[in-house]
Formats: structure tokens, sequence, C-alpha cells
């Protein structure tokens, strides 16, 4: 088990992580989501032991990545959002190198692992080419392989899709699917279409908090305020309408739309609450008589669960209003006041000059 607890970082008086707590265990895909600055990379690069924390801890297994880094970094592979990859060795060359840094003992054994890792990520056929010349898909799958070297137990994967082509893309789906079964995967990426088909548990973070914790199928039902329920079907709709309104009272409206001139319609059941109302519904319309061609709820996407979580508060037209004529007023008292300091100073430089000519003309007389 992976567990991150009370973990904050600061520098100065900013916290960029603040009060960080939550598990992770095997047999799960985890996302971690937020708008930039949310503090992502930092938690990362602490989990990982790249960066110390002001407070806090992050037990791998039961090793404390602070106190025993040697034996919780083992059990850590990581690839950042650039790939650490030397462009002067071949890939062969560097995935060995990665095992002598993980401390792999003997040599027939990180050929064995070089081997291993290198068909997970699908890299044989470049083995013996310089990673400079690699394009960035293929730069991006060596440092996964890197990422897998030594079995470890906790894999983390910074914005792990990028610049994979579609063929890629799948064949990285399907691998990280199959790392789930023995490995804790955390995901960190901007693409929510990617995180939303691989993990099923989501982090969100804001302004260094954990504000959600959740897992991928629940986010519909937990954060809608009013979910739907669309019916195709052939039937009366007028008392199908009546039939759900009067019996199920969490409904607050269904819509009727008559699609052809064949009989069939669709009805939209709106409704608030998590449960289930499927069963309920397809019951109703079959005692009234109402032939049911499809039945699908409207899932809220994982993007306008993050878009509500992460949006900051918005001025109204009224403060932002109120705000100009403030602008408008001081604008005005500024441009006052610097006219009364120009005038004063135009004033003594005035009275300056005549008392210069008045003194010339006393002195003058006196000399007659």
């Amino acid at each position: 088990m992976i567990e991150v607890k009370s973990l904050v970082k600061k520098y100065g008086s900013n916290r960029v992580v603040d009060d960080l707590s939550f598990t992770m265990e095997k047999g799960h895909i985890y996302g971690l989501l937020g708008p930039n600055g949310a503090g992502k990379s930092t938690t990362m690069n602490m989990m990982t032991g790249f960066l110390g924390a002001t407070s806090g801890s992050v037990t791998i297994d039961g090793f404390e990545i602070f106190k025993d880094a040697r034996k919780a970094k083992r059990l850590i592979g990581y690839l950042p959002e650039i790939p650490p990859v030397y462009p002067d060795m071949t890939v062969e060359e560097y995935l060995g190198f990665v095992c002598e840094l993980k401390e792999m003992k003997g040599r027939k054994n990180r050929k064995e692992e070089v081997l291993r890792v290198a068909r997970i990520a699908d890299v044989e056929s470049v083995f013996d080419r310089q990673i400079s010349n690699l394009s960035k898909g293929y730069k991006q799958r060596v440092g996964f392989a890197q990422a897998l070297i030594g079995n470890p137990m906790l894999i983390i994967l910074d914005e792990p899709t990028v610049g994979l082509d579609p063929r890629q893309l799948q064949e990285f789906r399907r691998q990280v699917e199959l790392l789930k079964e023995d490995h804790v995967v955390l995901i960190s990426s901007h693409i929510l279409a990617e995180v939303n088909e691989l993990c099923d548990h989501i982090f969100i973070l804001s302004k260094g908090k954990l504000i959600m914790s959740e897992d991928a199928d629940q986010l519909s039902t937990k954060f809608e305020k009013v979910r739907k329920i669309h019916v195709l079907g052939i039937g009366d709709a007028d008392s199908a309408r009546m039939a759900i309104t009067e019996t199920i009272e969490c409904v607050s409206d269904v819509i009727t739309e008559d699609l052809d001139d064949h009989g069939q319609t669709r009805l939209t059941v709106e409704f608030t609450g998590e449960e289930d109302l499927r069963g309920q519904i397809s019951q109703l319309l079959v005692e009234n008589g109402f032939t049911i061609l499809e039945m699908k709820e409207e899932e809220q996407s994982l993007e306008d669960v993050f878009l509500e979580l992460t949006a900051g508060p918005e001025a109204s037209d009224d403060e932002t209003e109120d705000d100009s004529l403030n602008e408008t007023e001081d604008d005005s008292k500024d441009d006052s006041e610097n006219d009364t300091e120009d005038e004063t100073e135009d004033d003594s430089k005035n009275d300056s000059k005549d008392d210069s000519e008045e003194s010339v003309h006393t002195e003058k007389g006196d000399e007659k």
C-alpha cells in the first residue's frame, strides 16, 4: 500500500502542497489531475524522493521515502514529463545503465530485464538505435521502459501519452491495464479523456489541496446536480410522462419529443439524487404499454467535474461596474490633484520670478 500523509511543501510563505493525504493500493490505476500550478508535479517529485517535504510523509510498502530513501526508491518507477534519457546512448545501453543505477546484480539478470521492459514498451525494433535519432514517441516509450525496470511496486507516469501515435496509444493503454494487476499505477495528465479512459480512481488538486478523491464510475452521480435518462420508444408519450412524474418523487420533469411518423418518441427524464431509476422507469413504461427501444443515462464527463471543482470565483457585472466607477473617480481625483500641484508650482515660480526682478530694481536704485 502507498500512503501519503499530511504532506506539505512551502516556499517561503507560499504553500505549494497543503496538507495532502491519500492512499493507493495494487489493482488500481489512479489519475492525478489539477490546473497548472495546482501542485501535481511537486507532489510526484516528493513521492519519488526527488524533492524534500516541509512536513508529512510518504510510505511505500512500509518504507518512508524521507527516512528509508534507498529501500523506498527501489520500489518506485518514475516517468517524468520530459523522459530522462541520454541522447548519446543507444536504447540498449541506456536501459542497461538504468539497471545498474537500480543496483540489479548480475549481467545476465540485467540483460533479461532490459529485454523484458523493451518488449512491454515496444522498443525492441529500435534497440540498437541512438536515442538522439528517435522520434518523440519512441523517446517517450524508452522513458516508459526505464520506469518499469526492477519491477517496481509503484509506477508514476507524468504525461505518458505525449507524442504517441494512435497505434502506440492503444498499445500503451493495454500494457497499463496489465500492469495494474501487480502494481500501483499513478498517472498525471492534462488530457482528461485519456485519464477517464485509463483510470478507475481520480484525485483532483487545486491550489495544493486535495479537493476530490472518487472512483471514476461515481463521478457522474455524485457531482451532477440534475441527472437525465433518455428513453427511445413507441407508445403514448403523454401517458408515459404522467406515469413517471406521478410515481417517482425525485423526478422533476419528463420532456417528450416526437421523432418521426412511425410513432417513435424520445423521453428525457430529469431527476436528482444518486438512485438508479432505470428499473423503475422501465417497469412503469411497460405497464403503460410503452415499448422501449433504447434507454441510457446521460453522464457528466470528467471535464465537466474538473471545471466545476477547479473554477475560481468570477466577478459579477455589478462588481465590475462598481470597480469601473471607482477607477474613474480615482482617475478624476488624481487628475485634479495633479492640476492643483501644477498650478501651485507655476504660481510659486511666477512669485519667485517677480521677487527676483523687484530685487534687481531695488539694487539698481540704491546704486544711483
